[in-house]
């Protein structure tokens, strides 16, 4: 039987797309469903008991755990969430990790090495093909992605290397540029049963002489309003259903739940998953998965309902 009150996990500190989106969804919720609303704070051990389903909105939990902690905590006291596990949102927030796991099941990803902080570039220099793109393994949103992150030389590279460690204190990874076009596929469901929603594409053609054609910091959040997007992208057949087979399986072998996002390139007729995200944000407009929820024509509340529907049905409460 489907629960009758919802409770909204979200982070206890809210930027203006964090509260949006927490008022978007409350607002969808409220016409099926009582809602409560719950920040991941002080109280949450207290009051999580009592929660009957959980619709899982927090990225909360510092910096190489966040979006972990809610997840677990859920499972510890046999709580149904939607959304993906601790160890799922793990996977996925460390690059390397992810690329591994995506590489030892022959999905296509650019080819790659970590440098941790303590370790010589040296061991690494032999053999390189460039370009090459430096970014922290851990971190999110384009943070340690600039212009100067794709690099031509090996002098480059050590400053970027350089400044990842300086500047997070984590490992660098360090991986092949596709020079290509960028999309961004999302994906609802479960199991067999998934659904790839109509692929976007960023387009960068419009972004001023100089700038970098790739999502950095700068590009995805100070001139984003450059940024043209294309959705459904125009693909040959045979390639978009490359990258929508790559991307499914991609979601059952790093094991996400209900839905998802990954950030893919394409050169040639060749197409290479970059990074996986296992909590996307649903913003209306803004996030990419609401941009494509609406070519697939489900609009914003039926984005919501569906990611609802999915985790009620992998639960049995449907």
């Amino acid at each position: 039987m489907k629960p009758r009150r919802i409770t909204i996990v979200h982070d206890a500190r809210l930027d203006q797309h964090k509260k949006e989106m927490l008022e978007a969804v409350e607002s969808v919720l409220k016409k099926h469903f009582e809602v409560d609303l719950l920040p991941f704070g002080e109280d949450f051990l207290t009051k999580i008991k009592d929660a009957e389903f959980v619709f899982n909105l927090s990225t909360a939990g510092g910096k190489d755990v966040r979006q972990i902690h809610v997840p677990a905590i859920l499972d510890l006291f046999a709580v149904p969430y939607t959304a993906s596990s601790a160890l799922t949102h793990a996977l996925c927030i460390d690059k390397s990790v992810t690329k591994i796991v995506l590489k030892h099941h022959g999905i296509p990803t650019p080819a790659f090495f970590v440098v941790r902080p303590e370790e010589s570039l040296e061991w690494f220099l032999a053999g390189l093909h460039y370009p090459m793109i430096v970014k922290p393994a851990r971190e999110g949103s384009a943070q340690g992605l600039w212009k100067d992150s794709v690099v031509r030389d090996v002098e480059e590279l050590k400053k970027a290397v350089r400044r990842i460690h300086e500047t997070f204190h984590e490992p660098a990874l360090v991986e092949e540029f596709i020079e290509g076009r960028e999309f961004t596929v999302g994906i609802i469901g479960n199991g067999d049963d998934l659904e790839v929603l109509p692929i976007l594409e960023i387009d960068f053609s419009q972004l001023p002489e100089g700038v970098e054609r790739f999502y950095s910091y700068r590009v995805k959040n100070e001139i984003d309003h450059y940024l043209r997007f294309h959705c459904p992208a125009e693909l040959e057949p045979d390639l978009r259903k490359n990258i929508q087979n790559s991307c499914k399986e991609a979601f059952r072998v790093l094991g996400l739940r209900d839905y998802a996002r990954m950030d893919v390139r394409v050169r040639g007729d060749k197409h290479y998953i970059l990074e996986v995200n296992s909590l996307p944000l649903l913003v209306p407009v803004y996030s990419d998965i609401t941009k494509m929820a609406e070519a697939a024509g489900y609009g914003y509340e039926g984005l919501i309902m569906k990611i609802l529907g999915s985790a009620f049905k992998r639960y049995g409460l449907d």
